[in-house]
């Protein structure tokens, strides 16, 4: 059975990238391999052993384009008000919190921020399917 390992996102600046996954999620570099023309990074924090590959590709000047395909990484989290309040203090922005409901069921409590380069990320309660 195949096992999912990381997700990979290009980036523009390491350091502001590096920095906002620290603070929002409390990933920290893993590893990181310097090439002649990128920088890959791969973050993760002791919850898991998924990681974020991030991409520095060293001669990219311009804002990366998502397209139409992206859609979001989403994390789990114990106290979803708490982990609200910490990242609005960081001051990261995130949206409000909304409930989705299946069949008058409540399926997910959540909110959504971006980083740096505009990756949406959705923080999840933990909840139902998502644990």
């Amino acid at each position: 059975m195949a096992k999912v390992i990381h997700t990979m996102i290009r980036v523009l600046d390491e350091d502001r990238s590096v920095n906002f996954y620290g603070k929002a999620f409390g990933l920290e570099i893993a590893d990181r391999f310097p090439f002649e023309s990128f920088t890959l990074v791969y973050l993760r924090n002791p919850e898991a052993d998924f990681e974020v590959e991030l991409t520095v590709n060293h001669a990219q000047s311009k804002p990366y384009s998502h397209g139409d395909g992206y859609g979001h990484l989403a994390v789990a989290v114990d106290d979803l008000e708490a982990e609200y309040d910490r990242i609005a203090t960081l001051g990261l922005e995130p949206g409000d919190i909304k409930e989705f409901h299946r069949e008058g069921t409540l399926m997910a409590k959540f909110f959504f921020l971006q980083d740096p380069d505009g990756y949406k990320i959705e923080v999840l309660q933990k909840h139902g399917r998502y644990k």
